[in-house]
This record gives C-alpha cells, sequence and structure tokens, in this order.
C-alpha cells in the first residue's frame, strides 16, 4: 500500500467496502478513519501529504482511546494501523 495524500488514503478506505472486505480491516479501516480525521485537522486538509509527524499523531490517539476497545479489538486495529502507517513518509 502507498499512498500519497490523505485524500488518497480515505479513497482507499471507502473501496473497502466496495470489495467486501473482511469485517475485522472494516471495523479497523473506520475507527482508525475517525482519528486521522480528527489528526489531520491540525496537520492541514484531505489533500496533505501523509507526513510522519501526522501519523505519530494518530498513534498517539490510539493509544489514548485503547481502554475503548476489548483487547481483541485492540489487536485488530493495532495490527491494521501498523501495516497502514507504513505508507506515511
Amino acid at each position: 500500500m502507498q499512498f500519497e495524500t490523505l485524500a488518497n488514503l480515505y479513497q482507499y478506505f471507502d473501496e473497502l467496502a466496495e470489495q467486501d472486505a473482511d469485517s475485522d480491516i472494516l471495523f479497523a479501516s473506520s475507527y482508525i478513519r475517525g482519528f486521522i480525521g480528527i489528526a489531520a485537522g491540525d496537520f492541514g486538509d484531505e489533500q496533505q501529504t501523509l507526513s510522519l509527524p501526522l501519523a505519530e499523531n494518530v498513534s498517539g490517539k490510539l493509544h489514548e482511546a485503547r481502554t475503548e476497545l476489548t483487547p481483541q479489538d485492540r489487536a485488530i486495529v493495532n495490527g491494521y494501523w501498523q501495516s497502514i502507517v507504513i505508507a506515511f513518509k
């Protein structure tokens, strides 16, 4: 997965539903998308380039919210986030 902008990442998330992605992936992507949306406001708009500071901000927000999820859901979200965060430059 390689994404240039936040808009590209959002488009990828949107396409997951059209591709009948696994329910765990759909859950994790929608959960993470919410945190990305919150963090993105601090860094620019949807056309911004994905950056390490943005990824670190999202990681921090996910960590702070970890008690919202069951241990199993937390593992799913964290695993999926790690697969996405490598696309940030």
